[in-house]
């Protein structure tokens, strides 16, 4: 993980708060605090003071609470942010431009560790003579995210630029606190966020944040993804040099940040988020594993035009590639035999009970609209009307939910699929997205 070195002051704690008690007040304190700014608002109204205005102001300032204590929390809460600042494509635009860039900065940072702190992690981790391993070490982070932050450094054994990532101190306690405390994060965003279905998001992210800890586990999945990738024209993974479970060092890369994408021209703009799609689905065939943290802080752009790839936290290992089902039935969605896909999916075990199959197709429409056209437009207005479709139908595609069963493998396929769809959609990217499943998703492409 990686990225341009920025100034980064350091905050005067030593430790990611980690008891249930600190953590769950923190969290509590984001409705309260709400409730507070609208009695204020209230009575700015009522002195005469423009209700757009006000209301505008207290957006302002709940989001600056918001993801000031998500950040300060770090850990699962923090992880939460980042997994929302993808879906903000979907809110209204009165309610997501307040909450854009607050969402965007949670993309790529958090509030750093102090420096005695963090030289007490290296000490432990990687021995009282961890400085010989390195000719020079940046002392500002380079980022700082949910469970860890990473700083610039120089490998001596190769005079190499290496980055170094180093876990929070009690961010595993964090962890476990915040898989008792997230739900109520669900309750806390639902009057921000208009009407996301935020426990649903809170639960999957609940599920698997546990497999993050553990950088001896991200390490193996690094390795393996760039040994598979190694020589590419496209991608490049960072090699890993060394690893503990609380240190990872790996090759340095040096690139533009996916969501910085959004400003360039429309051609380069499309190439990179085509590169983005290609690599989410061709990590299974060629690697055996799916990147599954697809949010833009963990995409880099290089100099020479590949595409870098970091945070190998979360994966899920699919060493025979995509489940070949699931491009059977999105070709068979695309037909429209809705019928033939509940059949299928019902013999997948993916589908439980009766269901309208019309009802069925509709639901499954965002998923199979952009491999309909042989070059698909992903914008913002288009994703934000599918999700306010499926919010108008909600009493439907409530029933259809109830009815589908996703085995853990499928979520984790699910999440990256949609949070793709969401990143492609914040950039306005244009690309041949049929032409990748063609490639990469078996039961796809026709005989």
């Amino acid at each position: 993980m990686s990225g341009d070195e920025r100034d980064t002051d350091p905050v005067e704690h030593d430790r990611v708060p980690t008891s249930t008690f600190g953590r769950g007040a923190r969290m509590l304190g984001l409705p309260l605090g709400y409730a507070g700014r609208a009695t204020v608002g209230l009575g700015r109204r009522l002195i005469g003071h423009n209700a757009e205005t006000v209301q505008n102001d207290m957006r302002q300032q709940a989001a600056a609470q918001v993801f000031r204590v998500l950040g300060e929390l770090k850990g699962g809460a923090m992880k939460f942010g980042q997994a929302l600042s993808m879906f903000e494509a979907v809110l209204p635009d009165d309610v997501a431009g307040p909450y854009r860039e607050q969402l965007r900065r949670l993309q790529d940072s958090a509030p750093p560790m102090p420096m005695s702190r963090l030289e007490a992690v290296l000490e432990k981790e990687l021995g009282a003579e961890w400085r010989s391993l390195f000719s020079d070490f940046g002392r500002r982070p380079s980022a700082a995210a949910s469970i860890g932050q990473v700083h610039r450094a120089t490998w001596a054994a190769t005079g190499q630029p290496v980055a170094v990532k180093i876990q929070y101190p009690g961010a595993d306690a964090a962890l476990e606190s915040d898989l008792a405390q997230i739900g109520r994060l669900a309750s806390v965003m639902a009057p921000l966020t208009g009407s996301m279905d935020m426990k649903a998001l809170t639960a999957e992210i609940a599920e698997r944040i546990r497999e993050e800890v553990d950088y001896l586990k991200e390490a193996e999945h690094q390795s393996i993804a760039a040994t598979a990738f190694a020589g590419d024209h496209e991608f490049v993974v960072p090699e890993v040099l060394a690893a503990t479970p609380r240190v990872l060092v790996s090759t340095w890369l040096d690139g533009a940040k996916l969501n910085a994408v959004g400003g360039w021209d429309d051609d380069r703009r499309n190439a990179v988020g085509l590169s983005y799609v290609r690599f989410l689905f061709s990590a299974p065939h060629r690697a055996g594993v799916l990147h599954a943290d697809p949010h833009p802080g963990n995409f880099l752009v290089l100099d020479d035009g590949r595409l870098g790839i970091v945070d190998w936290g979360l994966v899920a290992k699919l060493p025979d590639g995509l489940p070949e089902p699931m491009g059977r039935l999105i070709r068979t969605a695309l037909h429209g035999n809705a019928e033939e896909v509940a059949d299928g999916l019902r013999a997948e075990h993916l589908l439980v009970g009766d269901v309208d199959a019309t009802d069925l197709l509709a639901y499954l429409a965002p998923f199979v609209e952009p491999a309909r056209a042989e070059e698909f437009h992903f914008t913002r207005d288009w994703m934000r009307g599918q999700y306010e479709r499926l919010m108008s139908e909600s009493h439907t595609s409530d029933n259809v939910m109830m009815k589908l069963n996703v085995p853990p493998v499928y979520a984790l396929i699910h999440r990256v699929w949609m949070g793709g769809i969401a990143v492609l959609s914040q950039l306005d990217v244009r690309a041949r997205f049929a032409d990748v499943l063609n490639e990469y998703l078996p039961g796809f492409a026709v005989d």
